[in-house]
């Protein structure tokens, strides 16, 4: 039997792709990325990192986070150091240039989140707050 409504699963999953791609865009149009504004913002919230904190931070495996931290360095947003108290981890900085393009980035997020809750009153985006910490806390249990 098929059910009379799309499943909430799959709605989830087809709103969370559509509105990352909104996300993307807005980011990208003003120089940015997902991974840059992820990286820039774990790093602009806390001390210089090892470079295995902020692979923990930004929710991604330590080759992944080398990539993505070679190609912001090469962009002279970030720049790595050997930590002076132990010669295996590497510490990861925002340069100037890092928290230049974060403001722009950040200002970029605001405008997306108001874009984004149009409409939604106080009320309804805790519901749905609420609502979606409850599913991903079902899927974790």
């Amino acid at each position: 039997m098929r059910p009379r409504q799309t499943p909430i699963g799959l709605q989830l999953a087809l709103t969370s792709k559509a509105v990352a791609r909104a996300f993307g865009a807005a980011l990208a149009d003003v120089g940015g990325s997902l991974p840059t504004w992820l990286v820039l913002t774990s790093l602009r919230d806390g001390d210089p990192r090892t470079q295995l904190d902020l692979a923990r931070a930004v929710g991604v495996e330590g080759p992944t986070l080398t990539r993505h931290l070679d190609t912001l360095e090469a962009a002279g947003l970030v720049e790595r150091h050997r930590d002076t108290d132990d010669r295996r981890a590497v510490r990861v900085e925002l340069t100037d240039t890092g928290v230049q393009l974060h403001d722009v980035m950040r200002k970029a997020a605001i405008a997306f989140d108001k874009r984004l809750t149009t409409g939604l009153s106080e009320t309804e985006l805790k519901r749905i707050g609420d609502g979606l910490a409850r599913l991903e806390q079902n899927v974790r249990d």
